[in-house]
């Protein structure tokens, strides 16, 4: 199985969000449709900029604290080395 880590953040690139899932196709659908409550339907928070791709759970969620533990400005040049425009990466996941 799969783990992944995954950043989203709003239409304006100002809030960010790091998660870890196990199904990415299936979490990213909860956030798009506001199935649970919480800091991400609270700040709209839909555009996918940057994900990884894990074989262990203990790995994902390791990174996961690492990238949490990040400033800002950090995290920021993560996404942007990757995904310079910042693109919303949903359509890649849903291949």
């Amino acid at each position: 199985m799969n783990y992944y880590v995954y950043i989203l953040t709003n239409t304006y690139n100002k809030v960010l969000y790091i998660g870890v899932t196990g199904n990415l196709k299936r979490r990213l659908s909860e956030h798009q449709n506001g199935t649970f409550p919480g800091f991400s339907k609270r700040y709209n928070l839909h555009k996918l900029v940057h994900f990884e791709q894990f074989h262990e759970i203990e790995e994902a969620i390791a990174r996961e604290k690492q990238l949490k533990g990040w400033k800002r400005i950090r995290k920021d040049c993560l996404i942007s080395e990757n995904n310079p425009e910042w693109e919303d990466l949903c359509e890649v996941v849903n291949k």
